[in-house]
């Protein structure tokens, strides 16, 4: 089935250069596996073979088209195993000639016959563009080899000027080289905004030279728990490496922002220099997380102080935008303060959202003088915001919208749906995060063009971002989790035309997304595609075995002698009922090509007596989050908790009782760790009667307790433990509710698994 495909730029984009005139309407050819989706690809006859004896031609002398050549031909070699020569001389039959003859901005032409390839473009971005779009075809599977590139004309160019990724380098600290490989997977698929968030209440990560204690003292914390025995966690990116990051991302045509946060999210600096602040610091709360209180001071000092940081940081980031934060400022300290209330009224304000407002300005003022542009999240709005200032909205569209209507330019970014640290499937088997379910098709989804606003509003906006907050992934690989493929959902609806998107489409690419993916170094998470099992009692002795994928892309399979599920295995079509013993292995595929991991499940009647925490359904979801044990060092090997932080409670649904029950419970201790202000007074507490509390088993919620098991010793172990004891007969099935007693809220108790056995 063929589709129609137009594309329109932005005249925005246009007057930077980042885009290209309208191109002309064209039917979208089959089969292609390039992501973003093209604006126009037509299908020809034919195929062409790409194979070591392959050429990439450039004019001589053209020293832009030889490095883009040179990036094709090495990733080339990445994922096929072999490299083609870059030569230099007039275009020849059988090669692949990059030429300057052709549209300008990042827009492109390529064209693929059996006789030859032409990658077209007047400007490097779009033959840089052009090469990963022939490099995507190339790169269709996990095979390597000559691979034949099916013949096509294809005409791209971007809907949107800002197509960003952003990476929390503050709460935890990521390698330069986990950092590339990010960088990497954003140019193949065509972002162009890498947004760095440096600074932040856990951390200063930017090396400043006239303040050496912002990364001596600010870089470190110690975590809270059991991890406050172990060495200060942190690190951060010498001028010298941040500098190589962004050399790096220019050669691929992506712009580095720096964020430096004010006037909140500011005590990992105030720590270093406390006369920056309103009030004392406290040092021990950089291993917290939530929104703090501590800002900057209004001193002229501490502006002289932002002024120093933000010239170096203009030193290394060459970037049009300096991103000054502004968000999640809670002002308890500046009412609180005597000398920031005569500030107000000196100034002649209204409040310290005025006063936020004049602080913004203030600095963006540093920034004015070096011919940047000032962009914040969408609370600098309030009070009042400088004419040039652009808007990143993140509470939802409404700043957008309002930025737009007001005349500011503006980069969507709205929580839920663009923030990545949210677990993609109910699974249990995701990375920690936070507890709300944000799959790749909600992200897929959305439309970075609001309908409230005019054609001409819709001239502000510059694009769209995601953004991937770190404070529960405490590893690179787990970063990289959370991050893709979600984000290569979002480069297509950054880059490929409203009217042109097609879900389906896009799900038809994805395993040859995952094999990129792969090549280009990221670990992405393959949870949401894979058949997640679940075990039930089945009639005549049997157990059933359900196999469902999260996403419900492509078609399961499976088998039951032991084999690998290919293609041709038995398609899944609703619940097994199997004898104990048999093992199901089990895989999706999308046209033949397998997508995640294979699922090996074998059925044992004992497995249902026993849940994890993220088996279980939680009580409320206030706050809910995928956390870990903080016991051992090793992050990978840290047991993983599903809790609502506000609430820590659990329910087992359907339970047999009928001859009572014995139950053992593996629980753990997390630190309280959570800047949540004066909700952390609504957290429920019951009174234990024991010195070191108690499990408590309810039949539901608000329910009749049936047991009460001390915690005895495990109170004094900071690991794991396992306690247990025996549960009443109760008739039917019931719900129980597994809370616990405690005199304090830090530490907390949380579950790991349950294990309900029929009594004897």
């Amino acid at each position: 089935m063929t589709k129609t495909r137009i594309i329109a730029v932005s005249a925005f984009a246009l007057a930077l250069g980042l885009g290209a005139a309208a191109l002309a309407t064209g039917a979208v050819a089959d089969g292609l596996t390039i992501t973003p989706a093209p604006a126009k690809a037509v299908a020809a006859e034919g195929t062409f073979k790409l194979s070591a004896a392959t050429r990439i031609v450039v004019a001589k002398g053209d020293v832009e088209a030889k490095g883009v050549a040179f990036q094709l031909a090495e990733l080339i070699q990445r994922s096929r195993g072999f490299r083609p020569a870059v030569v230099e001389g007039p275009p020849t039959a059988g090669a692949i000639v990059l030429t300057r003859e052709g549209p300008a901005g990042e827009a492109y032409r390529l064209d693929i016959s059996p006789a030859g390839v032409t990658i077209a473009a007047a400007q490097r971005a779009g033959l840089f563009y052009g090469a990963m779009s022939l490099w995507q075809l190339a790169t269709p599977d996990a095979a390597q080899g000559p691979v034949a590139l099916p013949a096509a004309a294809i005409e791209d160019a971007p809907r949107f000027a800002w197509r960003g990724l952003m990476v929390d380098s503050a709460r935890h600290f990521q390698s330069l080289d986990t950092l590339k490989a990010v960088i990497d997977t954003m140019a193949a698929h065509k972002m162009n905004t890498f947004h760095w968030h440096l600074v932040d209440d856990q951390g200063w990560r930017l090396e400043i030279r006239k303040y050496p204690k912002l990364t001596q003292v600010a870089g470190w914390r110690h975590d809270p728990g059991a991890a406050a025995k172990d060495p200060k966690y942190g690190g951060f990116y010498t001028q010298d490496q941040a500098r190589e990051l962004v050399a790096y991302a220019a050669a691929r045509n992506i712009t580095v922002v720096p964020e430096i946060e004010t006037p909140g999210h500011a005590l990992a600096p105030i720590v270093a220099y406390p006369a920056l602040g309103v009030a004392a610091p406290d040092a021990s709360k950089m291993g917290d997380w939530g929104v703090f209180p501590w800002l900057y001071n209004t001193d002229d000092a501490t502006f002289a102080f932002l002024d120093d940081v933000l010239s170096e940081v203009m030193d290394i980031f060459p970037s049009p935008f300096i991103h000054v934060g502004g968000d999640e400022a809670i002002k308890d300290q500046w009412k609180a303060s005597p000398k920031i209330q005569a500030k107000i009224k000196d100034l002649g304000l209204k409040d310290e959202h005025e006063l936020q407002s004049w602080f913004i300005q203030r600095v963006g003022k540093s920034l004015d003088k070096r011919g940047r542009r000032l962009i914040g999240w969408d609370e600098i709005l309030e009070g009042g915001l400088a004419p040039n200032a652009t808007v990143m909205s993140w509470r939802g569209i409404d700043g957008a919208v309002a930025a737009a209507k007001a005349g500011h330019d503006t980069v969507l970014s709205p929580h839920p749906t663009l923030y990545l640290d949210h677990r993609q499937s109910a699974s249990w088997e995701e990375p920690t995060g936070r507890g709300l379910i944000i799959t790749l098709k909600d992200v897929y989804a959305f439309d970075p063009a609001p309908a409230q606003l005019s054609s001409d509003e819709r001239k502000h906006i510059l694009g769209v971002q995601a953004n991937v907050w770190t404070e529960h992934m405490q590893t690179d690989t787990r970063m990289q989790q959370m991050a893709f493929p979600r984000a290569i959902a979002l480069a297509e609806r950054a880059w490929t035309r409203e009217e042109d998107i097609s879900w389906d489409d896009f799900a038809r690419r994805l395993p040859a997304e995952m094999a990129r993916l792969k090549v280009l170094g990221v670990t992405a998470d393959t949870v949401p595609f894979e058949p997640s099992p679940t075990l039930s009692e089945g009639e005549g002795g049997k157990t059933s075995l359900a196999l469902a994928a999260p996403l419900a892309v492509g078609q399961v399979r499976y088998t039951t002698d032991g084999k690998a599920p290919t293609a041709a295995s038995t398609a899944y079509a609703g619940a097994l009922a199997l004898p104990a013993g048999t093992t199901v292995k089990a895989r999706t595929f999308v046209d033949g090509q397998a997508l995640g991991r294979e699922k090996t499940v074998t059925v044992d009647p004992a497995a249902l007596q026993t849940r994890v925490s993220g088996q279980l359904k939680r009580c409320t979801s206030h706050v809910p989050l995928l956390m870990i044990d903080d016991a051992p060092r090793d992050f990978d090997r840290r047991a993983m908790f599903d809790v609502d932080i506000f609430n820590p409670c659990w329910i087992w649904e359907g339970a047999d009782l009928s001859k009572g029950a014995v139950i053992s419970a593996r629980i753990g201790q997390i630190p309280f760790n959570f800047q949540v202000g004066k909700d952390r007074d609504n957290i429920p507490l019951r009174a234990p009667a024991t010195p070191g509390g108690e499990l408590e088993v309810r039949l539901g919620c608000a329910g009749e307790r049936i047991a009460a098991i001390p915690l005895g010793d495990a109170a004094k172990n900071p690991a794991l433990s396992t306690v247990g004891g025996r549960l009443p007969a109760r008739p039917g099935k019931v719900d129980l509710c597994f809370s616990f007693t405690s005199r304090t809220i830090d530490p907390f108790w949380v579950v790991d698994r349950v294990t309900v056995k029929p009594a004897n």
